[in-house]
């Protein structure tokens, strides 16, 4: 029994030992498993979670929702074999801890690091928005999508992408954070360039096709013709004015175009809208013949006219010196407005520059021609002060036209711009017309016509080269001011004041003192009349010379007056000399001869003296 027992006991503890080593050996495989991903069988499905069998001493418990998608419901059955992620082997209640999310990311992991390195594009799903961006699902892993790599062009909504499996290019990822940056724009702009190509190798010149407004800008929209854009420009987008492109175009509106131009070189392409339509100014210069009155509609105005569309396509110009026969420097869009319509008369057309020129005015009544019926030339008006400018007044002559009194015409008196002062706007004035011109459409007015000119009253007894008696009125620097009879004022330059050079000096003269002058210039433009004392001596002493001598006797002008006073004083006492004076004539006689001895010495200084005066 010992033996046996002993025998027995050995037994045990060697069986004790070998089951002790198996499950070490067993537990340490086990052990080694953590980490990893195995496989594992849905035994059972219980509420929200689904218990797997593994293989190990425990099955573990993973919640249902990590076998669904994003947005849909968990396709799992019992019996399933699925991979799981073994995190340990035992939790606090001896069960086995598994996640599917965590097998599904470690093995997408793998394969997106495979297609990263190779360039390829991975599926995935946007399930989510994020600041910045959306979230998307790439086969358990969470990638970030930005917004700005969502598509090639802005996308206002995304709804439609979500929950739709897409391609996507993985464009940044790190393991260790767990970050994955992906691009749909990538793809897109790869496709996009792949039926570029294709479509650029088919284009020509002329080809129709169908196409999506992208942009639009001031001079245009670019068009997306399904991977490469073309520009219409706005004059291409309809035969009639169109002033911005949003008028008739929106982004994301599809359009059907020309290719108008293409370079293959650079690949740009014109392209246009209204060339697939009729033009409407084929034949425009018949049926809009030179003198035929038509309608239209004011669609622009400029500062120099005003543009009428005559039908859709087909524009003229009315200038503005076309628009009214007395409205002159208006801004036409004083005359007319926007989408007023007018009638027109038909001026001029040339169809092969697309012009025609048109008028207003033709269409009434020239008034000029019935203002010189009324009025000529001579007449006598009274009309109201319309406007006062700078250089005169503008006074009523009928409803539409003015007429221009110069400020020099104002008033024969006063300067010009003290006379204007006399007037304000809306004052009755009575006026003679001085001059009509219609093709200038002037009509020039005087106040003062209305009476005679003073200045020309005053002068009628007046001429150039007499003598007349005038008053000091001002002393000056230059010369002084006269006063000479009816009122009239003159002036004497300095150099005109005597003949002798000493004695042309203003202030030898006094205000109020009498002098005698020579007219010398009648001024009737600036109504001033010049005088010279100097000429006045230069007369007289020529006259003297001519009555009484000759500068060839060598008399001088003294002599030759003394001589004529004497004379004079001789005549006059003829009848009182008596023979008792004879002695005294003799006498006088013989002064007389002596005098006459020294008269040709004092000729000839007289003549030096007047030779260096010259």
């Amino acid at each position: 029994m010992t033996e046996q027992t002993s025998l027995s006991g050995g037994a045990s503890s060697h069986e004790t030992e070998n089951f002790a080593a198996l499950l070490e050996e067993s537990f340490g495989k086990a052990k080694s498993l953590e980490g990893r991903v195995i496989k594992g069988k849905v035994i059972a499905i219980e509420n929200d979670v689904a218990i797997i069998d593994v293989g190990l001493k425990s099955e573990g418990r993973v919640p249902l929702k990590e076998f669904s998608a994003p947005g849909s419901e968990p396709s799992l059955h019992l019996g399933d074999t699925v991979e799981v992620y073994l995190e340990r082997l035992e939790d606090k209640n001896g069960e086995t801890v598994l996640s599917y999310e965590k097998a599904r990311r470690e093995a997408a992991w793998k394969q997106l690091e495979t297609s990263h390195e190779k360039n390829e594009h991975v599926e995935g799903v946007i399930f989510g928005r994020v600041k910045g961006g959306f979230t998307v699902d790439l086969s358990g892993v969470v990638a970030f999508l930005p917004g700005s790599q969502v598509d090639i062009r802005p996308v206002r909504d995304v709804s439609p992408l979500i929950g739709v499996a897409q391609p996507f290019q993985i464009l940044k990822m790190d393991r260790s954070r767990g970050n994955i940056v992906v691009s749909r724009r990538a793809v897109l702009e790869e496709t996009r360039a792949e039926a570029r190509s294709e479509l650029v190798s088919r284009l020509e010149e002329g080809q129709t096709l169908e196409g999506i407004v992208k942009n639009i800008t001031d001079y245009g929209a670019f068009i997306d013709l399904g991977g490469v854009d073309g520009l219409l420009h706005v004059t291409d987008i309809a035969w009639h004015r169109v002033n911005h492109p949003s008028e008739v175009l929106t982004v994301g509106q599809p359009v059907r175009v020309q290719i108008i131009r293409f370079n293959p070189e650079n690949q740009r392409i014109s392209l246009g809208m209204k060339q697939l339509e009729s033009d409407p100014w084929a034949g425009a210069d018949v049926k809009y013949s030179i003198g035929a009155k038509v309608k239209g509609c004011v669609t622009n105005i400029t500062d120099y006219g005003a543009f009428i569309e005559l039908e859709p396509g087909v524009e003229g110009l009315v200038h503005v010196t076309e628009m009214s026969w007395t409205k002159k420097n208006v801004p036409p869009g004083k005359i007319v407005s926007t989408s007023q319509e007018v009638e027109v008369i038909v001026l001029d057309v040339d169809a092969s520059k697309r012009r025609i020129s048109l008028g207003m005015k033709q269409c009434i009544p020239n008034p000029w021609a019935a203002l010189q019926e009324k009025y000529t030339i001579g007449s006598e008006i009274e009309g109201e002060v319309k406007n006062i400018t700078e250089f005169g007044l503008f006074v009523g002559l009928t409803e539409d036209i003015d007429g221009m009194v110069h400020m020099s015409d104002i008033s024969w008196e006063k300067p010009g711009e003290e006379a204007i002062l006399a007037y304000k706007k809306g004052m009755k004035v009575r006026a003679k017309i001085l001059d009509i011109d219609p093709e200038k459409e002037r009509v020039s007015l005087g106040i003062k016509q209305l009476t005679g000119d003073p200045f020309e009253e005053s002068i009628s007894d007046l001429k150039k080269g007499s003598t007349v008696t005038c008053e000091v009125t001002a002393v000056l620097e230059t010369g002084i001011e006269v006063s000479l009879a009816g009122g009239l004022s003159g002036f004497i330059r300095k150099n005109e004041l005597s003949r002798d050079r000493a004695e042309q000096r203003s202030d030898r003269f006094a205000v109020g003192e009498k002098v005698d002058a020579k007219i010398t210039q009648i001024d009737r433009a600036n109504r001033k009349i010049t005088l010279s004392i100097k000429s006045r001596e230069t007369d007289e002493e020529r006259q003297a010379m001519a009555e009484y001598g000759s500068t060839d006797s060598g008399a001088s002008l003294g002599d030759i007056l003394g001589a004529a006073l004497e004379q004079v004083k001789g005549k006059s006492k003829a009848a009182e000399t008596s023979v008792e004076e004879a002695p005294k004539k003799t006498k006088k006689k013989t002064t007389e001869a002596k005098d006459a001895e020294e008269k040709p010495k004092k000729a000839k200084k007289a003549a030096k003296e007047k030779a260096s005066e010259e």
